[in-house]
């Protein structure tokens, strides 16, 4: 029961995750906050064609799920990238990997019987 409720709550997580990040615009956000280290609010804003208030709004979804974490120097909000929720895209991408591997390797066995089965007809 346990084990079961952690992994419906990691399934959750990683719904949540892989939402966030399914916006381009949150992706960048990502993507400048991991190429330049911590970073004010307003300084991120410069990068984008939309409002102040537009990217804040992106910023507390990624806030929400756990991508960056936001601190508050005096009046300035510094804004920073948490890599340890992309765990769970990892550990799912590592799952999907090792399923499709142990198809492969269904298929191949197969055809390797198949072949031999080929061979031993045609020799008689």
């Amino acid at each position: 029961m346990l084990f079961t409720l952690m992994v419906e709550q990691e399934t959750s997580k990683l719904s949540e995750i892989l939402k966030a990040a399914s916006d381009p615009t949150r992706r960048a956000l990502l993507t400048l906050l991991v190429q330049h280290g911590p970073s004010r609010v307003t300084a991120l804003a410069k990068h984008f064609d939309m409002s102040l208030n537009s990217v804040s709004k992106h910023i507390k979804v990624l806030e929400r799920t756990g991508l960056v974490l936001r601190r508050t120097e005096w009046r300035e909000h510094i804004i920073e990238v948490q890599i340890e929720p992309l765990r769970l895209i990892d550990q799912w991408f590592t799952e999907l990997r090792s399923i499709w591997t142990m198809r492969l390797e269904a298929l191949d066995d197969i055809l390797t019987k198949e072949t031999a089965h080929d061979d031993d007809q045609s020799q008689h």
